[in-house]
């Protein structure tokens, strides 16, 4: 077996799992791979009024989104931390009202989703193999698949916001 199929196997070999997560969720948040742009990424060289564009009404913006995906960095580094309910900088969960076009706001949500990354990053590198095969008690998920949910979540994400770009420029603004 040859090319990249046979290097990521040999990755695999030598990496532990942990690791492996960790380039993952690197890769799909601000690290170069091969599918293409990231969640990082995505969000480069957005300004403010693109980020609090919207499609439609009642259809979430890229702010929303970018706010959204730190709330669920937040959430599954909670899992781990055992860090009380309600602990996130912003009132609420999951989706947050945004849509100001602002420039300081939206630098702002990029700051808390880059620092929710980094700490959600800290946290699994600290993990033990054993944990990381564990189901919580009352979870149906185990630790190793909310992480690579959150990993495809991020993807899933960047690819919403790359759409919303090409939209946003092929559309008269709302």
């Amino acid at each position: 077996m040859k090319g990249p199929l046979a290097r990521a196997l040999l990755v695999c070999v030598f990496m532990n799992a942990i690791d492996l997560l960790l380039t993952q969720l690197d890769e799909a948040y601000d690290r170069r791979s091969w599918h293409g742009t990231n969640l990082r990424g995505s969000i480069r060289r957005v300004t403010a009024a693109d980020a609090a564009w919207r499609p439609a009404r009642s259809r979430h913006n890229i702010q929303e989104i970018v706010v959204h995906c730190a709330y669920w960095k937040y959430a599954v580094r909670r899992r781990f931390t055992g860090e009380p309910r309600a602990s996130f900088p912003l009132r609420g969960s999951n989706w947050f009202g945004r849509g100001s076009a602002e420039e300081r706001s939206w630098r702002e949500d990029i700051t808390l989703l880059h620092d929710a990354h980094r700490r959600l990053r800290l946290v699994i590198a600290d993990l033990g193999l054993r944990r990381l095969e564990q189901t919580p008690r009352g979870s149906s998920v185990s630790n190793r698949a909310i992480l690579s949910g959150i990993i495809a979540h991020d993807l899933y994400h960047a690819g919403q916001i790359q759409l919303l770009k090409k939209l946003r420029t092929s559309r008269a603004p709302r």
